[in-house]
């Protein structure tokens, strides 16, 4: 039997499709978002009642959401894949780099994207300053991440890694990629790398056509 990935275009859910295809697993992939009412969300809030993408529903029917999460578990079950590093010293490089992620860029990503979650009511005025704050974060975000996890030719070692898969798709959604070409132009072209890698390159034409 195959996966389910409920995902969306131009999300996250990309970073998971990636995975899937480098450990060369089947899945039905399933257009649903809590943003987009006519998509498949009915069918996604049955198997995830939080409405979150991407959910991955395994063939034995073990649900996970949480891109960090998933991507660890596909990890652990297909080892040889690379997705999570066989030496010890680049398995916990690989983790760090994916909580960091999850606890930094996408909590701050959220603020961006909902300025009305720190701020009830905000005016236009207060909403653009708390974007514009929550942005120059983000930033600063990336910056720390590409000086603490630099690439060897990438983040996890010789071979794309879980968490080269993540910051590549995470950069590109949240619109860091300007900035961080300006401020890290080196290390960005880790990102181009991946973007170009046989087993993902499909993905994210996909996602982002025509998009730098």
């Amino acid at each position: 039997m195959s996966l389910t990935l409920y995902g969306y275009q131009g999300s996250g859910s990309a970073a998971i499709e990636a995975a899937l295809n480098l450990v060369d697993r089947p899945y039905q992939l399933v257009n649903a978002a809590s943003w987009d009412p006519a998509s498949s969300l009915d069918e996604l809030k049955r198997v995830n009642p939080l409405a979150q993408i991407p959910t991955l529903v395994f063939d034995d029917g073990t649900v996970m959401s949480e891109s960090a999460a998933i991507l660890i578990e596909l990890g652990l079950r297909h080892p040889a894949s690379g997705l999570l590093p066989e030496d010890p010293a680049g398995r916990a490089t690989v983790l760090r780099g994916l909580v960091y992620i999850a606890a930094n860029c996408y909590a701050t990503i959220g603020v961006i994207d909902y300025p009305e979650r720190v701020l009830p009511g905000p005016s236009e005025d207060e909403a653009k300053r708390v974007v514009q704050r929550s942005r120059a974060r983000l930033h600063e975000l990336w910056d720390r991440f590409a000086d603490q996890f630099p690439a060897h030719p990438f983040l996890g070692g010789a071979a794309p890694s879980a968490l080269d898969i993540l910051a590549t798709v995470v950069s590109k959604w949240s619109g860091s990629r300007p900035h961080l070409r300006a401020a890290r132009p080196a290390w960005a072209l880790v990102f181009e790398k991946v973007e170009q890698h046989p087993a993902f390159v499909a993905v994210f034409e996909r996602h982002w056509p025509q998009q730098p």
